[in-house]
């Protein structure tokens, strides 16, 4: 019975793998938690689109993961790096205050209310932090397009996507 379990569990992260493409918006338009700005997908396209989906509310490992990104990007200037979390206004900028203010200059940390995004691109839901059940953390790349090309979904709030499996992925993609 457990083996059937695991097997059906198998199965269905598969169906939404490969049915995750269809699904994803064809344009959409975040608002920056940290300055005026705004990401508009559209106005993008022709290069590589990294989405970050942070997770909710306080969390370390969000924190280093932004800083590596945030000082390594510009190793790879044609991929344009987008952090989103689905926290309040409020939130964000007490949380984005951990991070060097210049770089969030260059990276602004974008609103995702109600991770209503996150739901869009079929990140999946259910992991249970600070006391929330929350989207996992996530990386989605998107093509030149705007097309998904690579997502990785992490296990827990640790688990994401380094800046080197990142750098391998965009050098697979554009041989």
């Amino acid at each position: 019975m457990r083996v059937r379990k695991e097997l059906l569990l198998i199965v269905i992260t598969l169906t939404d793998l490969f049915s995750v493409n269809a699904q994803n918006p064809v344009n959409f338009k975040l608002i920056s938690a940290t300055d005026k700005s705004e990401f508009i997908l559209n106005n993008e396209k022709g290069k590589f689109i990294t989405l970050h989906f942070l997770l909710k509310t306080e969390c370390p490992f969000c924190l280093r993961h932004t800083q590596e990104y945030f000082s390594r990007a510009g190793t790879l200037p044609n991929v344009l790096q987008v952090f989103i979390k689905p926290d309040t206004e409020a939130d964000i900028k007490a949380w984005s205050g951990k991070l060097p203010a210049d770089e969030l200059i260059r990276f602004p940390i974008y609103r995702d209310p109600e991770a209503n995004l996150a739901r869009q691109f079929n990140i999946p839901f259910g992991y249970v932090f600070h006391n929330q059940v929350v989207h996992y953390p996530a990386t989605v790349l998107l093509g030149p397009d705007g097309n998904e090309v690579f997502r990785y979904v992490g296990k827990d709030n640790s688990d994401r996507l380094s800046f080197d499996q990142l750098a391998e992925k965009v050098r697979e993609l554009t041989k």
